[in-house]
């Protein structure tokens, strides 16, 4: 089972659809003891940086995704989903984001030719190896819509970047945390096999 957090951040049916395209059972919930019980946990979310720490907070969401971590469950965060797992944004001055992992949010620099938001289709450079991209050819597509990007601060957990002005960390992976900046369950095939590749992972009950 695949518990969705649900925290009032948007984008829970298409990631859902995704995950039943590819034969998997799925919980969208806010509820402890089932996220805990779950065998892989995704955080997805599209909205503000600031709004998504509130409301995280509000339902009482920031231990139990700690302790999702600290278990060893996959934990895979999405979109805004990635951005919380971090330590700031400058999207919300201020807010401390959950700080799992090391590295800040930074607005995505004005370019000739560029539009912000980062709407569409853009390509991926690998890095270092993840198990999220087995199987996957380098400059393969996949499909961003943001605004703010991801500079990690030990780039040795990243495992897809981006060129769009400037060099986005599109995926990171570190232990049992894996993040995307994109989004797959919009990626057509690529974003089916990353998430293939994410529910392939052993997860709680599986070990």
């Amino acid at each position: 089972m695949i518990a969705l957090i649900d925290y009032d951040a948007g984008n829970l049916k298409s990631v859902e659809k995704a995950l039943q395209l590819i034969g998997e059972d799925v919980l969208v919930t806010r509820n402890s003891r089932e996220i805990l019980a779950a065998d892989r946990v995704i955080l997805p979310g599209v909205g503000s940086f600031g709004d998504a720490m509130e409301n995280l907070h509000h339902f009482e969401l920031v231990p139990v995704i700690r302790q999702v971590v600290a278990e060893k469950i996959p934990f895979l965060g999405i979109c805004l989903g990635l951005q919380l797992l971090f330590e700031r944004s400058e999207e919300s001055p201020g807010v401390e984001g959950l700080g799992i992992l090391e590295g800040e949010i930074l607005r995505l620099p004005a370019a000739d030719g560029l539009k912000i938001p980062h709407m569409g289709w853009n390509n991926l450079s690998f890095p270092h190896s993840g198990r999220l991209f087995q199987g996957i050819e380098e400059d393969a597509f996949v499909y961003f819509v943001h605004s703010y990007y991801l500079k990690a601060k030990d780039e040795g957990i990243v495992t897809a970047v981006a060129d769009y002005g400037t060099c986005i960390h599109a995926s990171v992976e570190k232990d049992n945390v894996f993040a995307c900046q994109f989004h797959p369950e919009k990626s057509s095939h690529v974003g089916l096999e990353i998430l293939r590749n994410f529910v392939g992972i052993p997860g709680k009950g599986e070990r």
